[in-house]
């Protein structure tokens, strides 16, 4: 049995993804696969692929071969330069890590209802627990000491 690896398309009219598949080489291209090895998006940005390393590597070395866009899918993850013994391509490149949505909307609606954000008021705290609590009573009574020592006078 001639067994390759290729892409099983998957995916809507304009926005394909593959999977990539160990397939008999007789059988349909969205026909029944020997099995999953990862899966490659094209359209996200930057594309994603996804590949069980271990696995391509087996079936590479039993004897599968994989179709000229598999081969392109290999290289840039590195696997086909690990069978073919050749060095390491550079790293792909990695989406940047989303916003958490809870945070972002929980500032908002902090900004809208005027309040300041959540991340300053535990500042503000710290700051006024640094102030000695005895200071403030003492000034406190300074003054009114001065003011009745001024009242006192001026009768």
């Amino acid at each position: 049995m001639a067994v390759r690896i290729r892409l099983l398309r998957m995916g809507k009219i304009r926005n394909p993804q593959y999977r990539i598949v160990i397939a008999d080489s007789r059988t349909k291209r969205d026909g029944k696969a020997i099995e999953y090895v990862g899966i490659y998006q094209p359209k996200e940005d930057p594309s994603v692929i996804e590949v069980k390393s271990d696995r391509v590597q087996h079936w590479l070395s039993v004897g599968a071969q994989p179709s000229e866009s598999v081969i392109a899918i290999l290289s840039k993850t590195g696997d086909w330069q690990k069978f073919k013994g050749l060095p390491a391509p550079p790293p792909l490149l990695v989406a940047a890590p989303k916003a958490d949505r809870k945070a972002t909307y929980e500032a908002a609606a902090q900004a809208a209802a005027g309040l300041e954000p959540a991340k300053a008021a535990p500042a503000k705290k710290a700051a006024k627990a640094e102030k000695p609590a005895a200071v403030e009573p003492v000034e406190a009574k300074a003054e009114e000491q001065t003011v009745a020592a001024g009242d006192e006078q001026q009768s």
